[in-house]
């Protein structure tokens, strides 16, 4: 009853209901471009490394995150998220004259623009949401956020397989350029007061520093932050080990398909209790306790169980997002507005950037160690990370009872 009154709120707040669907519409794109691109490759080149490449160009960005979070607290956060929806639907089009092989560099190129773009595009929305969204329903706009778009994240992909063999990778690009101009649409009609930034003191090196000297400093958002680049490392690691699951359990690897889905449909299920749940335990407690629900989960993957591995991949999806949702709502709370871009992009850094480095490194140890193992210390590595969280010193009560209004701009 009282996670459908609070989102009945989130929905009713205008410029909330807006933010969801340029959510929506944004992810469905994305994740529809994200599939498309790698198989695009594959079918011009036949070479799974050129195919890969399109994930790490999307992915690289992410890296000078602390330096493009600085272009959100630099200009109006409204008009730039336009701007950037805007450049995204003209560029997309380009991909048009891709053809052969010689066209790849003009697709890793539109594509690391895509990532270097998300950047400053997450950290502007994320910015603007603490301003725009009344901050008592900060956790439950995160949670539907994150359930909207894991949502996007089961039905895209099939859309995005389908343009792709009707219309190639062509018609997938045109079809987010067309989102993207949705979504400048949707922004357009959001009615957000905000005053033009000044001009803030020093160089960008100094800026830059500014949210990571914040981020670091502050005895709430450093753990959160911490405890999500530890769980996203190890959830790398888990995820490359998927098909050795898989083919543990006697299936074909199509059958990864099957348990992506259920636990995505565990990431949907997490994000519409978040809010609740943030307001009853709290953002340190919220993130500990659905990653120790991680710990168990990745564990226990170890075991060649058709059942088992279906409640394991739901465990997965419902633990994995907790500490995400968490920490974004926890910057968003706790940062001054002048800071937040910078703040944001940062702790997205730190957060996701692990990630690719745990594909990687996953995709490596599987075939020398074995996933069983794997999955047995990566589930202890979880459960110690949710101990560690768990530990909360008293400054960080301090902190976490402070109101954001209590907070000044450095």
């Amino acid at each position: 009853m009282t996670t459908t009154w609070t989102t009945a709120r989130v929905i009713r707040d205008r410029n909330a209901g807006l933010y969801l669907i340029g959510v929506v519409i944004s992810g469905f794109g994305t994740s529809a471009l994200w599939l498309a691109s790698g198989v695009w490759v594959k079918d011009l080149t036949g070479s799974d490394g050129l195919a890969a490449l399109c994930l790490l160009a999307m992915w690289a960005p992410t890296l000078a995150g602390p330096l493009l979070g600085t272009l959100a607290d630099r200009f109006r956060r409204r008009p730039l998220l336009i701007a950037v929806s805007l450049l995204m639907a003209v560029l997309l089009l380009t991909l048009c004259a891709v053809d052969s092989p010689r066209g790849l560099w003009l697709l890793y190129a539109v594509l690391f623009v895509y990532g270097a773009t998300g950047v400053v595009h997450d950290a502007a929305e994320s910015a603007l949401i603490a301003t725009a969204v009344d901050h008592s329903l900060l956790g439950d706009f995160n949670g539907l956020r994150m359930t909207a778009g894991e949502g996007m994240k089961l039905l895209a992909p099939l859309a995005g397989a389908g343009l792709y063999a009707a219309y190639g990778g062509a018609g997938v690009a045109v079809l987010d350029s067309v989102t993207f101009l949705l979504a400048a649409v949707v922004y357009a009609f959001l009615r957000v007061r905000e005053d033009r930034p000044a001009p803030p003191p020093g160089n960008r090196r100094k800026r830059t520093a500014e949210g990571v000297r914040h981020l670091w400093a502050h005895p709430l958002l450093r753990p959160l932050v911490l405890a999500g680049g530890t769980t996203m490392l190890c959830a790398g690691l888990s995820g490359a080990l998927l098909y050795a699951v898989v083919d543990a359990l006697g299936h074909s690897p199509a059958y990864a398909g099957v348990l992506y889905a259920v636990q995505g449909a565990g990431s949907v299920a997490v994000g519409l209790l978040s809010g609740p749940a943030l307001r009853r335990l709290g953002e340190r407690r919220f993130a500990a306790y659905g990653i120790a629900v991680l710990a168990v989960a990745v564990a226990l993957r170890a075991v060649p169980d058709d059942p088992l591995a279906w409640v394991c991949s739901a465990a997965i999806g419902a633990g994995l997002p907790a500490v995400l949702i968490a920490a974004l709502t926890a910057v968003q709370r706790e940062t001054p507005p002048a800071l937040l871009g910078r703040v944001t992009a940062t702790a997205d850094t730190l957060v996701f950037a692990p990630n690719v480095l745990g594909l990687a490194a996953g995709a490596a140890l599987v075939e020398l160690v074995g996933h069983r193992l794997l999955l047995a210390v990566l589930g202890g590595v979880l459960a110690v990370t949710s101990a560690m969280l768990l530990h909360r010193p008293a400054s960080a009560e301090r902190t976490a009872s402070r109101s954001p209004s209590d907070a000044s701009p450095a």
